[in-house]
């Protein structure tokens, strides 16, 4: 996946290809759902609204780059590089929680 050229990037390189993915809409959300507990497709789909073919769209994607797993007998989970992932955003969670006690008011997205 790294060496394929993405949208947006003319060269390639990991952190772009890093961004492109992440940038994708849900993709953030399926990472996130996956944070505790493995889930089932359609209990994924539920949580985060989106139509069956993006979500699944966004699981295939997500296993290509190995942040994701499929356990037949428990669902999705993250692996050891999504845990990873997951961890380095743990300090945003933080942050977000303060910012929004300053600000007073959220948007009404998922916690």
């Amino acid at each position: 996946m790294v060496k394929k050229k993405v949208r947006g990037s003319q060269t390639g390189r990991p952190i772009m290809v890093l961004l492109d993915l992440l940038g994708r809409r849900w993709v953030l959300r399926l990472v996130w759902e996956l944070r505790e507990t493995p889930q089932r497709f359609r209990a994924l789909q539920e949580r985060i609204g989106a139509s069956p073919t993006i979500v699944n769209t966004r699981l295939r994607e997500l296993r290509e780059a190995g942040l994701i797993e499929l356990d037949p007998e428990s669902g999705y989970r993250l692996t050891v590089l999504g845990q990873e992932l997951l961890r380095l955003f743990l300090p945003l969670h933080v942050w977000s929680e303060k910012w929004i006690k300053q600000v007073g008011r959220t948007t009404g997205a998922a916690r």
